[in-house]
């Protein structure tokens, strides 16, 4: 059952690469909130109860319910537009994220370790590179904050497949989700718009508290 999670969320990867309007964003960093608490829950068998239902409590929240509200609202108050608008088009796109699951799959065929978790591994990768993708080629600064976010997802399940030995990396997982939250409010004081009107990021050296 985790396996078949964990290919739910790589497929989710490849459907956000195509993606075009912000809201389907949205839907699915939902979505995978919502695996990532199955996932939770059918792995981390060998923690304390207290421990599992804060983690489990904490994915929930955070990410399927308040992270992404709070972006929708992010997005409506700042009279952000609901296009993604990417640099690419979303069949290159889409060759990009595939090539980054097969070579991450070829990368885990590669390492011979009996305790290494493949599936886990796999899917970790694909959703931290694929996150660090959607940075690099959208131009909206609410979509990197969102790539951060699916970074930030990776980062968890390669947390739980070590979750059981080393429960403490799950909860550095959660700080990271508390990192993400004040992102997101930063983004918001700020009041920023769809995107930087000039591409030279020196003019980023203008900006002030």
């Amino acid at each position: 059952m985790t396996d078949i999670l964990l290919i739910a969320l790589a497929m989710s990867l490849l459907y956000i690469s195509i993606a075009n309007r912000l809201f389907t964003y949205l839907n699915i960093l939902v979505f995978q909130g919502f695996i990532l608490f199955g996932v939770t829950f059918l792995t981390l068998t060998k923690i304390s109860t207290v421990n599992l239902m804060l983690i489990m409590l904490e994915t929930i929240v955070f990410k399927a319910l308040a992270v992404p509200w709070f972006i929708n609202y992010v997005i409506r108050r700042n009279g952000i537009t609901r296009e993604a608008e990417p640099y690419l088009p979303n069949f290159v796109s889409l060759i990009i994220v595939t090539f980054i699951t097969v070579a991450t799959i070829i990368l885990s065929s590669s390492i011979k370790d009996v305790n290494l978790d493949k599936t886990f591994f796999v899917v970790a990768l694909s959703t931290i590179f694929t996150g660090l993708y959607l940075i690099v080629t959208r131009k909206k600064i609410i979509t990197h904050v969102i790539g951060y976010i699916i970074i930030e997802n990776g980062v968890f399940v390669l947390s739980l497949a070590v979750g059981n030995e080393m429960p403490m990396l799950v909860n550095l997982g959660i700080m990271l989700d508390i990192f993400a939250s004040v992102l997101i409010l930063g983004v918001f004081f700020n009041r920023i718009g769809d995107l930087l009107k000039d591409p030279d990021i020196n003019h980023l050296r203008n900006l002030k508290d």
